[in-house]
C-alpha cells in the first residue's frame, strides 16, 4: 500500500512540473507574441520595459538561449528608445554571445544591425561602421539577399553622415534595386527614407527627395506601420518641405510627430520635432517664437544623451540671440557651436570687470581720504580716477575682444581644415576595405571555380595540382580578408593570418583529427608586400607536409613560428615530426610547389636551410622593411 501511495504521489508531482513547464512555454510565447506587435507602438513604454524582463526571466527558467537572446534584444531597444543607452549595448552585446555560441549567423548580423543603430544615435560613427560591415560579412557568407540590401542601405546612411550624399544615394539604390526584386517593403520604406536624407542636400535632388520620403511614407502605410519608422519618415518630409519653403506644411508634420511621440511616450523623438519647428520659425523671421524651441530641444538632448543634433541647435539658439540683441547669450551659443569642449569666454570678462570694480572701490577710498586732507580736489580727483579706471576697462575688453576674434576666425579655420582631413580620411578608409572586400570576394570565386573545375576531373595527379591552386588562391584570399577586418589597413598579424591558413589546410584534407597546427610565436605585424609571399610558402610547406610527412593516416603535429630578429632581418620554420623526407618518400609531383618556394625566397632576399632528423624542419632568413 506505500509503495502504490509513493508511486502516486509520484506520478502526481510529475504531472505537476510538466503543466508548469507547458504554462512556461505558453507564456513566454505569449510575451514575445506581444513584444513583436507593440514594440514601435507601445501604449505606455513601462509595459515594453515589463514584457521585456518577464520574457528573460521565462526564457532562463526554461534555459531556451535562442529566446532569451531574442529577450535581450527586446530590452536593449527598450532602453536604447527610453532608457540609458550604456544598458542598451549591454543587452545587445549579451544577446551577441549567444548567437555567437549557438553559431546563428543571420541573428548575429541582425544585432550587429542594431549595434549600428545604437552607435549612430551616440554619433560613434566609426564603431557603428565596424559592425555594419561584420553583419554584410555574415550576411554575404549566408546569401541573405535581405540582410545585404539592408546592410546597402544602412551603408548609404553612414554616408550621409559624412557628407557623401552622392556615394550614399548610389548604396541605398543598390539597395532599393534588391528589396524590390524579393519584395521586403519594410526594408524598401527604410531604404527611400535614406535616399532621401541624401538627396536633400545634394543641391539639386530636392523634387526628387520629396518623391522618395512620400514613397516610404506611402510603403509604411500599406504595412499599416504607424510607430516609430513611419514617425522617421515624416519628420523628413518636413524637412524636405522646410526647404522647399512650404512652412505650413513642414510645421503639419512636425507638430504630428510632436503630438504623436507625447502620445506614445517617446521623449526622444520630441527632440527632432521641437529643434525643427524652431528651425521653421527661424527661416520666416519669427525668432522670439523660435528660442523656446530650441531651448527645450537642447534640455532633453543634455537628458537623453543623443548629442548628434545638439551643435545644430546650438548654432541656431545663437543666431536668435544674435537677431534678437542679446549678445552675450549669442555669444555663448556660438561658442558651444564652435567647439563643445571649449568653455565660454564671459568668466575671464567677469573676472576682469570684478578686478577693475576692486580697484575702483579702492580708489574711492582713496578719494576719501583725500576728501578729509584736501576737500577742493576731491571732484577733480574722483573725475580722474574714474576716467583712468574707464579708459582702462576699455583698453582690456578691446585687448579681449580682439584675440577672442582672431582666436575664433583661426578655430574656424582649423576645425573646417581638421573636418576636411577627417572627411578624406574616412573615405579613403572605406574606399580601401571595399577594395580589400572586393579583392577577398573575387579571390573565393576563383577558388569555387578551381574547385567546379576539379570535381570534373578525373587524372589524380592533375586534381591534386588544383587543390594545391585552390590553397594558394586561398592563402592570398585570407591577407585581404584580414586588411578589410583589421584595424590597420596597411598590415596584418601574422600569427592570426598562420592560424586562419593552416585551418583551412586542415578543412581541405579532411585531417582535423589527425595533424595538429600550432603557431609558436608572438604577435607581428607585416606589410601586404611581404605577407603574400610569404603566406605563398607557408602554404606550400603546410602542404607538402600533409602530403607526404604522416602516410598511413599517422598522427602527428606542424609547427609554425616566425620573429624579428633585427628591424630588416625576419627568421621563419615550419618543423613537423612526420617520418622525415627519404628517397622513398621525397615527393613525387611536378616540383612546382618547389620552384615557387625558391622564387619566393628569392624575391625576399631569404635563404632556407633543411634539416630532415626526426622530421622535417625548414627554415628561412629574410631581409626585408617592416610593416609601416
Amino acid at each position: 500500500m506505500i509503495k502504490a501511495l509513493t508511486t502516486s504521489l509520484l506520478i502526481v508531482l510529475l504531472s505537476t512540473v510538466s503543466l508548469y513547464s507547458q504554462n512556461s512555454k505558453q507564456d513566454l510565447e505569449k510575451e514575445l507574441t506581444w513584444l513583436e506587435v507593440h514594440r514601435d507602438i507601445p501604449k505606455d513604454s513601462s509595459q515594453l520595459a515589463v514584457a521585456s524582463h518577464k520574457a528573460v526571466q521565462l526564457s532562463k527558467a526554461l534555459d531556451n538561449d535562442l529566446n532569451l537572446a531574442k529577450s535581450y534584444r527586446y530590452l536593449a531597444y527598450y532602453h536604447k528608445e527610453y532608457g540609458a543607452l550604456d544598458s542598451s549595448a549591454y543587452y545587445y552585446n549579451q544577446a551577441k554571445s549567444i548567437y555567437e555560441t549557438e553559431n546563428k549567423n543571420i541573428l548575429l548580423a541582425d544585432t550587429y544591425i542594431d549595434l549600428k543603430a545604437l552607435y549612430t544615435v551616440e554619433a560613434d560613427y566609426n564603431t557603428a561602421k565596424e559592425y555594419l560591415y561584420k553583419a554584410l560579412d555574415l550576411y554575404e557568407i549566408e546569401q541573405h539577399q535581405k540582410g545585404i540590401a539592408n546592410c546597402f542601405a544602412h551603408i548609404g546612411d553612414l554616408l550621409y553622415y559624412e557628407n557623401n550624399y552622392n556615394e550614399a544615394i548610389t548604396y541605398c539604390d543598390k539597395a532599393i534595386s534588391i528589396q524590390k526584386e524579393i519584395d521586403d517593403k519594410e526594408g524598401l520604406a527604410r531604404s527611400y527614407r535614406f535616399k532621401a536624407n541624401s538627396q536633400l542636400f545634394t543641391g539639386f535632388q530636392i523634387e526628387n527627395a520629396l518623391t522618395s520620403i512620400n514613397a516610404s511614407i506611402d510603403l509604411y502605410n500599406e504595412l499599416d506601420e504607424h510607430g516609430i519608422p513611419m514617425m522617421a519618415s515624416v519628420n523628413w518630409r518636413g524637412n524636405v518641405y522646410k526647404y522647399m519653403e512650404r512652412y505650413e506644411e513642414a510645421i503639419s508634420d512636425y507638430q504630428a510627430n510632436f503630438d504623436n511621440s507625447k502620445a506614445l511616450g517617446l521623449e526622444r523623438y520630441l527632440i527632432p520635432s521641437l529643434g525643427n519647428i524652431g528651425h521653421v520659425y527661424i527661416m520666416q523671421g519669427r525668432y522670439e517664437e523660435a528660442l523656446p524651441y530650441h531651448l527645450q530641444a537642447v534640455e532633453l538632448i543634455k537628458k537623453t544623451g543623443r548629442t548628434r543634433n545638439l551643435w545644430e541647435n546650438y548654432m541656431h539658439i545663437a543666431e536668435i540671440y544674435e537677431t534678437l540683441g542679446d549678445y552675450k547669450n549669442a555669444l555663448y551659443y556660438h561658442q558651444l557651436y564652435a567647439s563643445e569642449h571649449e568653455q565660454f569666454k564671459d568668466n575671464v570678462i567677469l573676472g576682469l570687470e570684478r578686478e577693475a570694480q576692486s580697484k575702483y572701490e579702492i580708489g574711492q577710498k582713496n578719494a576719501q581720504i583725500i576728501f578729509q586732507e584736501e576737500k577742493i580736489d576731491q571732484q577733480k580727483r574722483n573725475k580722474i580716477l574714474y576716467l583712468i579706471l574707464t579708459g582702462l576697462l576699455a583698453i582690456i575688453l578691446f585687448g579681449l575682444l580682439y584675440n577672442y576674434q582672431k582666436r575664433k576666425k583661426r578655430n574656424q579655420q582649423l576645425l573646417v581644415l581638421n573636418q576636411e582631413l577627417d572627411k578624406k580620411n574616412q573615405q579613403n578608409e572605406l574606399l580601401l576595405k571595399e577594395i580589400h572586400h572586393r579583392v577577398k570576394n573575387n579571390l573565393e570565386l576563383v577558388k569555387s571555380l578551381i574547385a567546379l573545375q576539379s570535381e570534373q576531373l578525373e587524372d589524380s595527379a592533375t586534381k591534386t595540382a588544383m587543390i594545391e591552386s585552390q590553397n594558394r588562391v586561398q592563402s592570398m584570399g585570407i591577407i585581404h580578408q584580414k586588411l578589410y577586418q583589421g584595424e590597420h589597413l596597411g598590415s596584418i598579424d601574422m600569427k592570426d593570418y598562420f592560424i586562419n591558413l593552416g585551418d583551412g589546410i586542415l578543412d581541405t584534407f579532411n585531417a582535423e583529427d589527425q595533424i595538429k597546427i600550432e603557431c609558436v610565436m608572438q604577435q607581428l605585424e607585416l606589410d601586404v608586400d611581404t605577407a603574400v609571399p610569404i603566406g605563398l610558402i607557408v602554404n606550400e610547406l603546410l602542404t607538402n607536409a600533409m602530403k607526404y610527412a604522416f602516410p598511413d593516416d599517422r598522427k602527428g603535429n606542424i609547427k609554425i613560428s616566425m620573429s624579428r630578429q633585427d628591424a630588416e632581418t625576419l627568421t621563419l620554420k615550419v618543423v613537423d615530426n612526420g617520418i622525415g623526407k627519404t628517397e622513398a618518400t621525397a615527393p613525387k609531383g611536378t616540383g612546382f610547389g618547389t620552384q615557387l618556394v625558391t622564387l619566393l625566397t628569392q624575391q625576399l632576399n631569404g635563404k632556407m636551410t633543411e634539416d630532415i632528423n626526426d622530421g622535417t624542419a625548414i627554415s628561412f632568413e629574410f631581409k626585408v622593411k617592416s610593416a609601416a
